[in-house]
């Protein structure tokens, strides 16, 4: 079994943000495979389950809010008895231009509070993730908070839907069971 956590905020104002893009890969992979989240009040997210190729998959996005997504993750991981390496965190990164995929296996949180959060309740920063960049609002005088809680643009949609895209094949390919090495050659 394999979990894939996107991590966003729940509520209208958050939809299609640039902080939520773990939110909107989880929805991309759910309406290929015409998946339905269902909510899991017991462990703070909602969660659908994808059988690809044999194998299970849980989606998730936790209800927690970003800054406390470990209140999720690690629940779920110890219910469905989940190894570190069966698990793969999608979350955005102002650090790199818009569609840009870096898949990481281990690393610190670099001002993220949702990996912190989830480092924290693991109790180690050595977990999969998926950086999904959304760049940096450096050519404006926009505050950061402002610039992530911000919603894309229509220029910016072709960039952001070629990084979607990417990011289904990564999660296909997570699910087939490729490790962290074969994936992060294939895709980085």
């Amino acid at each position: 079994m394999k979990m894939i956590v996107g991590l966003g905020n729940l509520g209208r104002e958050y939809s299609r943000t640039r902080h939520n893009i773990g939110f909107i890969c989880m929805d991309a992979l759910a309406d290929k495979y015409d998946l339905t989240f269902t909510q899991d009040g017991a462990h703070h997210a909602f969660v659908a389950t994808w059988w690809y190729e044999g194998e299970k998959v849980l989606l998730v996005k936790p209800t927690t809010f970003m800054n406390d997504s470990g209140r999720a993750v690690r629940p779920l991981m110890d219910y469905y008895h989940l190894d570190l390496a069966d698990v793969l965190v999608v979350h955005d990164d102002m650090d790199m231009t818009l569609g840009k995929l870096r898949l990481k296996a281990k690393g610190y949180a670099g001002g993220h509070n949702g990996i912190r959060s989830i480092a924290s309740h693991l109790n180690t920063h050595e977990f999969n993730r998926l950086k999904f960049g959304i760049s940096h609002p450096k050519h404006s005088k926009q505050a950061v908070i402002d610039y992530v809680l911000g919603k894309f643009g229509p220029d910016e949609e072709d960039a952001l839907q070629m990084g979607v895209n990417k990011a289904v094949q990564v999660f296909e390919d997570f699910a087939t069971g490729d490790d962290m090495a074969t994936l992060m050659n294939r895709f980085n």
